[in-house]
């Protein structure tokens, strides 16, 4: 199932970034783009670690991921949708809630260090 969502996710942000690069950039600013360009980077790294995650739950079946993966899909959520939102025109407003998306992205990956050096012991 981990596995599976993340190649989701990949799916999605290879679409989305798509659509930014060919789609989006005759009608949106600069400023648009480059949220475009920043929530589509984040989404491609975190939706790799992602597939990490589930990779890694196969090998190590003992180490809990699913907190951890969690977060990260929450994070993925509200970042990049806040960041894909205001690009497409949403109030700016919503980058109020991007910071809250990259706490939980943070959270995820503190959460995996921690449950891999107790895993360790």
């Amino acid at each position: 199932m981990w596995i599976a969502i993340a190649a989701l996710n990949l799916a999605l942000a290879v679409m989305l970034g798509a659509f930014g690069a060919h789609g989006l950039k005759n009608y949106a600013s600069t400023e648009q783009l480059a949220w475009w360009h920043t929530a589509t980077e984040y989404f491609f790294y975190h939706a790799i670690g992602l597939l990490a995650l589930g990779i890694i739950a196969k090998v190590i079946p003992q180490l809990p991921i699913k907190i951890s993966f969690s977060l990260l899909q929450l994070g993925i959520i509200i970042f990049c949708g806040s960041l894909y939102l205001m690009s497409l025109g949403a109030p700016r407003f919503f980058g109020a809630i991007t910071p809250i998306g990259g706490t939980l992205m943070i959270l995820g990956w503190l959460i995996l260090a921690w449950n891999a050096f107790k895993y360790s012991k």
